[in-house]
């Protein structure tokens, strides 16, 4: 039997990968840094190696699948090269391996990961259903019909996946380092909607994707009447949000989740569209009200009696107002307290004002320094220059992070896309 071996294999969407392939029956192995990442616990418990970086770990008769942070001047890309071995991208190999299923995408520049994770949760209790999830989560079943994954639009990898079906919750701009502007972000849409094979669930509140065309049925949610499915009469409760659903302007059912916040509905509508599309029913539907959520969105911690700390992957300014209404919402009698540290110099540049006024909705605001990409220099911009454009921001270091119990009652969002957690272990370890 060959061997599956991960060039990268702590990537969230290479960790997931590898678990399906075990779960699949495949033999699996992997290398990645020694540092340890909040990925690598779903891969020890299925007992799958993850060895360091190493010429010496490429052998005859393995498959090869590369993480894409990887160039191919990295050693073991270079050996399996040399040796002739069969070889992938991850968004190369996870493309031929959904011609085994009927493959469901969810992508958008914001939400896919919490919409995929919702998505496969409500599939799984009702049919057999593999899924890989971008927070490193992924399930395999050998007799499984249908596959759930999620879709990324960096670099336009996701045009790799030809899918039976695809959510999209939203086109924003993001990702400067690659994309030029908003309207070439509208492209790679565009040309990943061609790609669909039966049906497309689309959010109509979002004006760019109404502009979407496609060879195939697209189906639209949202808020406003003129969506075939639409949300009303939302209102929070202990047990998460309730909303009514309406299917072309009749009353269907009404639903729960157990989140908070505008975008937690309509990802759930997202859900329920393209589950009454494919003929379930509303009772079968209903148990995404048991969903417990993905990693790092949203993850939350009760600590010091009176304080709640959140760990979320919020790490664009949408994303920062989306955590922040979250947080209003469920602790309507607590303090918002945002420690943001910024991902990539490109992105804190191309939306210092947008950040800033992203962070001025919590009232308290502690900033890290920039987390930098190694794809880019440094160049000149300092976090003083977010903080100049916050009103009473403070810039805040893992030394000094104890400035934080100075805020009782208080709901403390830790958000980004880096290293941010490390700031609330930091906190965790002096209280």
């Amino acid at each position: 039997m060959s061997v599956y071996h991960f060039i990268g294999i702590k990537g969230t969407g290479m960790s997931a990968l590898a678990q399906i392939l075990h779960d699949s029956g495949k033999q699996v192995q992997g290398s990645d840094i020694d540092q340890e990442i909040f990925t690598q616990k779903a891969l020890e418990e299925r007992n799958i190696s993850i060895l360091p970086f190493s010429e010496d770990n490429i052998q005859k008769d393995q498959i090869i699948i590369a993480g894409n942070a990887f160039d191919d001047n990295h050693e073991e890309i270079a050996k399996a090269k040399e040796l002739k071995l069969p070889f992938y991208r991850y968004h190369e190999f996870l493309g031929e391996w959904l011609s085994n299923y009927t493959s469901i995408g969810v992508t958008g520049v914001h939400g896919k990961t919490s919409t995929t994770g919702l998505l496969a949760h409500t599939l799984g209790k009702n049919v057999p259903t593999s899924y890989l999830i971008g927070d490193g989560t992924g399930y395999g079943l050998e007799n499984s019909q249908n596959f759930v994954f999620e879709a990324c639009e960096y670099r336009r990898h996701f045009l790799a996946y030809k899918p039976d079906y695809l959510i999209m919750t939203n086109i924003d701009f993001d990702h400067p380092d690659y994309f030029k502007d908003i309207d070439d972000v509208f492209d790679a849409f565009q040309a990943m909607a061609l790609n669909v094979k039966q049906g497309i669930i689309a959010c109509g509140d979002d004006d760019l994707l109404k502009q979407i065309y496609a060879n195939v049925p697209v189906v639209y949610y949202g808020l406003s009447e003129e969506n075939d499915f639409q949300a009303k009469n939302i209102h929070e409760t202990d047990e998460g949000t309730s909303f009514e659903v309406y299917v072309r302007n009749t009353y269907y059912d009404t639903f729960v989740v157990p989140q908070y916040g505008t975008h937690a509905v309509l990802n759930a509508l997202s859900v329920i569209a393209l589950c009454h599309y494919e003929n379930f029913n509303a009772e079968e539907i209903k148990v995404m009200k048991d969903f417990g959520g993905v990693k790092r969105r949203f993850t939350e911690t009760p600590w010091n009696f009176d304080q709640i700390l959140i760990d979320d992957y919020a790490h664009h300014p949408t994303e920062i107002k989306a955590t922040i209404d979250s947080a209003r919402k469920k602790y309507r009698d607590k303090e918002v307290v945002a420690v943001f540290q910024p991902h990539t110099f490109t992105r804190t540049k191309q939306f210092l004002e947008e950040f800033a006024e992203s962070l001025s909705l919590a009232d308290h605001v502690y900033l890290c320094d920039i987390f930098g990409s190694a794809r880019e220099a440094d160049g000149s911009l300092q976090i003083e220059d977010l903080q100049d454009r916050i009103e009473g921001a403070k810039i805040v270091s893992e030394e000094d992070i104890e400035i934080l119990k100075e805020h009782p009652n208080s709901v403390i969002l830790f958000m980004g896309a880096g290293d941010i957690q490390k700031y609330e272990e930091k906190y965790k370890q002096l209280t």
